[in-house]
């Protein structure tokens, strides 16, 4: 009896992958070993770099604080300690969004925690 193989389901598999490589570079987009393991490694990127990507916004947020803190006198730590001590609930991404945005405002908070 001959051998039973699935052509149309493992040509399929190879398909889909080598349209998920199209306009990489060279062997990368139409070479199937090659093209596999791009495709594998690209995965394991963006995984790590959704992790990453956290990472990066709250080092963002945190210079931008910084800087608008260093105009009103204070540094970041000082601020941050401020706020915390006088209980203001706001996280670093309004914060952020303030100091770049709406100066007066973060003034406003600043003032608020200085005098607390």
């Amino acid at each position: 009896m001959p051998r039973s193989v699935n052509h149309v389901a493992s040509r399929a598999k190879r398909k889909k992958i080598l349209k998920l490589t199209r306009g990489y570079y060279g062997a990368r987009k139409n070479v199937w070993t090659v093209a596999k393991n791009t495709w594998e490694k690209g995965l394991l990127y963006a995984y790590r770099d959704r992790k990453n990507k956290k990472r990066n916004f709250r080092a963002l947020w945190i210079q931008r604080i910084n800087a608008a803190a260093r105009l009103e006198g204070m540094s970041y730590s000082q601020l941050m300690g401020a706020i915390h001590k006088s209980g203001v609930e706001i996280n670093r991404k309004v914060l952020a969004d303030l100091a770049m945005n709406q100066p007066d405002a973060f003034k406003a908070i600043v003032d608020k925690v200085k005098n607390a």
